[in-house]
């Protein structure tokens, strides 16, 4: 390996660590307090994006099933072909998109805003139509991507993906999940035998 290459790997550590610390201290814990509020009792939760962006919705949505949030990510090609027949007024739509101006997600919003379901956006861009539609905008904060262009789906991904496993944590404790009840439902894997353990 040439010592360039060791040397763009640091610096994408980096630049990666950074992009969480930034995240960390310019969250808006009004917006995400909210977000919380509403993660918490909805019946049914959709998230959508696409590319990278729906990587990291994607695992979101499966996180959510993990502490028993109905949830379930929706491909933005599947939503406008009947896809969105299944989010209803008193769902929540989770939609990711560091410009807020994805061409696939537009008719996504509006669909939405029809529906009058709980858009919570993730963007960069507060001047966005996904920001501007939105009823709760947590906004991401990206200095640079952390590849040597500054064009791949890198940092951003990483803080979307952290913003959710924020998220997470705190929809753990407003909703009172308890190892237990993650026990009953994870009976696979090594997380799985862990819990039989302990619960012996």
């Amino acid at each position: 390996m040439k010592e360039e290459s060791l040397q763009q790997g640091l610096d994408s550590l980096k630049i990666e660590c950074d992009a969480i610390r930034i995240m960390l201290e310019k969250l808006d814990r009004d917006a995400f307090g909210k977000a919380v509020d509403v993660l918490a009792r909805v019946p049914r939760i959709m998230t959508c994006a696409s590319g990278s962006s729906g990587i990291a919705a994607k695992k979101f949505a499966h996180s959510l099933c993990c502490i028993e949030r109905g949830a379930m990510f929706m491909p933005p090609c599947e939503a406008v072909h009947g896809g969105l027949g299944g989010l209803k007024k008193e769902d929540a739509m989770v939609m990711v998109s560091r410009g807020g101006k994805t061409v696939e997600l537009l008719p996504v919003i509006d669909v939405c805003r029809e529906k009058g379901a709980t858009l919570i956006a993730v963007t960069e861009n507060l001047e966005s139509p996904l920001a501007k539609a939105a009823d709760i905008v947590l906004r991401l904060h990206i200095e640079r991507e952390s590849d040597k262009y500054n064009f791949m789906a890198t940092s951003s991904f990483i803080a979307t993906v952290a913003l959710f496993d924020a998220l997470l944590a705190a929809l753990i404790e407003e909703t009172g999940y308890t190892r237990e009840m993650f026990g009953l439902i994870h009976p696979g894997g090594a997380v799985g035998e862990m819990l039989k353990k302990e619960s012996k």
